[in-house]
């Protein structure tokens, strides 16, 4: 069972995921960027999912950029789980420190398990 961390705005969206993973994985979610700091050096998660576009002093690029600066953190996979979906987006995600960037909406639950479960055992791994 991996621990997967979610930091998401948006309550419709962490009740998704949560419903879609808590059956298989610890889920822990934060509301900003700066609580998903402190969520992440509380419970040391398997995985990550930072969304991009979060309120609060600043953005969820800047809390992977936070996060890569932390030896903890150094390995842990961090997913970005967004809608943005333009052009560029990707790189800007993969240049602050994600090692993935996926887009919302999740239209296909059982491929978005399948693709948590791969990524989070990489992260169980990275820590052994």
């Amino acid at each position: 069972m991996a621990k997967i961390l979610f930091v998401e705005d948006e309550p419709d969206i962490r009740d998704l995921v949560r419903l879609a993973l808590e059956d298989e994985h610890s889920f822990f979610a934060a509301e900003t960027a700066e609580e998903g700091l402190v969520r992440a050096a509380e419970v040391t998660p398997d995985l990550i999912l930072m969304d991009v576009s979060l309120g609060g002093a600043f953005d969820g690029l800047e809390a992977t950029r936070r996060l890569r600066a932390d030896p903890r953190f150094q390995w842990t996979p961090i997913v970005a789980l967004t809608a943005h979906a333009m052009p560029g987006d990707r790189e800007r995600a993969l240049a602050a420190g994600c090692d993935e960037h996926w887009t919302k909406p999740i239209v296909d639950i059982l491929t978005f398990r399948e693709m948590i479960a791969r990524v989070a055992a990489a992260g169980r791994e990275s820590r052994q």
